[in-house]
């Protein structure tokens, strides 16, 4: 009875363990007890010829039976003749052979088969990858990141693990490539619209876009050692940790308590971090592999900063943290001070057109010997600055292609003389901002930095602007958010704080025209997408915004013919690209899609770490101590008007000449580096291609786009 027992349990476990394995063992077993049997019924049944082939010779006759009905001939080869009990024992097996069998192990098949789909599908299968792109985690950013593959000049293999919702974000993904790719064909199409047929063939298929990335979507816990083996995480080129969106996850009602519990910190992304690092710092996971994780607050930021002085690995793992709403509310700043930034970030910070690269030298390089000595020899790339690291110099250019970098020129190059105003300074910036987000003080902190270092002036600034603020700006926002900035009291650059809700639009109104009536000087608009409100209601406030000030341009040139819409430059951030398509409907081409934006930046510094220095030094203006001692550190983008840059217009020359010879003219510690023109239409060009080949007359009211400390 206790051996029964036993047996009953040994069973149990087994069937509760592993019930596909047990069902398989007795299909087997009753099939071999059955066939046995069969044989055994069959070698005594059947005639006395058959009896002399042996009981084996009666397991194969039984097999094939079962396996096709026709053989029954091999048993009863004359129906007349054969006894009618061996023809219903025939009759009988195939029957029976044909359940237990064939049926039995055609249901397996079938059943291992559909779960086999069902678990790659579910992500449930490990996958055999190596030097792909692992995504933890999903936001209103990931699929920018994936899209940006496109234009990668590599084959890019990208996997996703999200905890849910997997079909909904491979159909994010696919719609999202698919939009790209339908756009960029029709780009070439009004490009080769004046081709004859077979050029224009020929140009479309030289020079279309094609999809050469491969996305798997796998849904599982982050946090799982087993799920993160699944998809090869110790042999990742790259792994990106990105924030959740808590906008898509929550009701409106739940959204502020959980936007003020994230503001605190994340400590998922924490979590996920910390396993993340294990894995890839282990002994056999690939050497190099980078680890970019988005952090949106200070505590998360301290957090992961001594993660990685416990976790980082030399050579093996390098963890990069991307704070996401520091950079993106520099590039916001920096585009209402100077509103052409945002076309020169958007191409510069993408993987199409001209674009940053590094190249790393084992030996330590002055800036200027490096910049003065490539400009002299190379004409297909623009040497920007090199930044010194633990095992040598890391070398910063603008190139259209990696391999842009390294072809010499036959013959030195040479530039132009050129007659640089030597008291050049930026003229005052109007600065009107509409609305607020999440990255609010951010913005604000980078104007403060660009005012601290603009405000330093000389003998010849002070002639000419008197003591004057260089930064002139004016906030309109509802009541609840201006308290939250404490009405943006610790900013004296503010003027004037003006508080109504987005439904008061004469007072918005009023105060935008009384702004641009009382300055000479153009005046930026920012109109801000509030980041903090449901899915649904995104962009609804910027798009408001943008129809009151259009409402102000359209009123002006009837009242003014002559006057000119380009002194009111409106910079209107969004976060869906989707509404892209709807505000440049009204005209306006200068958008600011942050979620583009930082996920050009994620894609940039998981291909190439180095990035980020860079990043981070043109983003960030210089810092107290330098703006007090006259000195200038960092390196920025800077638009300068070619009126007020050069005392006289150089003469038409090529843009290696102009190049050159600005490089040239300007001071030892302060070298200004053109890298492309912005004509009086507003249509911005970075120089890339050969040089030489770029012909380039300058006009009073074009603007030049100037790498430079100051």
């Amino acid at each position: 009875m206790r051996k029964k027992h036993r047996l009953k349990q040994w069973i149990s476990l087994k069937v509760a363990k592993n019930p596909r394995g047990v069902i398989l063992i007795a299909i087997l077993l009753l099939n071999v007890v059955f066939i046995l049997t069969s044989a055994l019924v069959i070698s005594q049944l059947a005639p006395e010829s058959l009896q002399a082939d042996g009981f084996w010779a009666s397991v194969f006759y039984t097999i094939t039976m079962v396996l096709d009905a026709g053989c029954i001939q091999f048993v009863v080869a004359d129906v007349g003749q054969a006894s009618v009990v061996v023809i219903i024992v025939c009759l009988g097996i195939v029957l029976f052979g044909m359940i237990t069998f064939t049926g039995a192990m055609i249901g397996y098949v079938t059943s291992y088969i559909s779960d086999f789909i069902s678990r790659s599908n579910s992500g449930n299968r490990k996958l055999w990858i190596q030097d792909h792109i692992v995504i933890l985690n999903w936001n209103s950013r990931a699929s920018e990141i994936v899209n940006e593959m496109l234009y990668s000049e590599e084959r890019e293999r990208i996997v996703i693990l999200v905890s849910s919702n997997r079909e909904q974000v491979q159909k994010e993904i696919e719609d999202r490539l698919l939009d790209t790719l339908e756009k960029e064909r029709q780009a070439l199409l009004q490009q080769a619209a004046g081709k004859n047929p077979v050029a224009k063939w020929l140009y479309i298929r030289r020079n279309s876009l094609r999809n050469r990335v491969t996305f798997i979507v796998r849904e599982g816990d982050t946090f799982s050692t087993q799920k993160l083996n699944e998809i090869a995480i110790k042999r990742a080129k790259s792994i990106v940790i990105l924030g959740r969106d808590i906008q898509n996850t929550v009701c409106r009602y739940e959204l502020q308590e959980q936007q003020e519990d994230q503001s605190r910190g994340n400590s998922n992304t924490v979590k996920t971090l910390i396993q993340v690092a294990d894995l890839a710092g282990a002994l056999d996971s690939n050497d190099g592999q980078k680890i970019v994780v988005e952090v949106n607050d200070n505590w998360t930021l301290r957090l992961v900063q001594q993660i990685i002085e416990h976790k980082e690995r030399e050579g093996k793992c390098h963890i990069i943290p991307v704070p996401v709403n520091l950079m993106l509310g520099q590039v916001l700043s920096q585009s209402a001070i100077m509103p052409e930034l945002n076309a020169v970030y958007s191409e510069l910070l993408s993987n199409k057109g001209a674009t940053f690269f590094s190249n790393w030298i084992s030996n330590e390089m002055p800036e200027n010997v490096f910049v003065s000595q490539y400009l002299k020899y190379h004409a297909h790339a623009i040497p920007l600055t090199g930044i010194s690291t633990k095992g040598g110099t890391e070398l910063y250019f603008v190139a259209e292609h990696q391999t842009d970098i390294d072809p010499p020129t036959d013959e030195p190059l040479e530039g132009i003389e050129v007659d640089l105003n030597p008291d050049y300074w930026l003229e005052k910036r109007n600065v009107i901002i509409l609305g607020h987000n999440s990255k609010s003080s951010a913005i604000m902190d980078c104007f403060n930095d660009f005012r601290r270092e603009w405000n330093f002036c000389h003998e010849a600034q002070l002639q000419r602007y008197g003591s004057q603020e260089i930064l002139n700006i004016v906030v309109v926002d509802d009541a609840k958010h201006l308290e939250q900035m404490d009405n943006y009291r610790a900013y004296p650059y503010v003027n004037r704080v003006i508080e109504a809700d987005i439904y008061d639009r004469e007072t918005i109104c009023n105060a935008i025209n009384e702004f641009v009536d009382a300055n000479a000087e153009d005046t930026s608009i920012l109109i801000l997408s509030d980041d903090m409100v449901p899915h649904q209601d995104q962009d609804a406030n910027a798009l408001t915004y943008l129809i009151y000030v259009q409402d102000i341009i359209a009123q002006r040139k009837k009242a003014d013919p002559n006057f000119d819409p380009l002194r009111m430059d409106v910079v209107v951030e969004i976060l869906n690209p989707k509404n892209s398509d709807i505000i440049r409907s009204y005209s306006i081409d200068n958008i600011v899609i942050s979620n583009r934006y930082i996920s050009k930046m994620i894609t940039q510094i998981g291909e190439k770490e180095a990035i980020y220095d860079f990043y981070y030094d043109i983003l960030t203006y210089d810092n107290e101590e330098d703006t007090r001692s006259g000195s200038f550190e960092s390196n920025e983008l800077y638009i300068k008007s070619v009126s007020e840059f050069f005392r006289t217009l150089p003469p038409k020359c090529s843009v290696a000449e102009l190049i050159r010879g600005v490089y040239n003219a300007t001071p030892e510690n302060n070298r200004n580096i053109v890298l492309g023109h912005v004509d009086s239409r507003g249509k911005i060009r970075i120089f890339g291609g050969d040089q030489r080949d770029i012909q380039l007359e300058l006009q009073p009211k074009d603007k030049l786009i100037i790498f430079s400390k100051h």
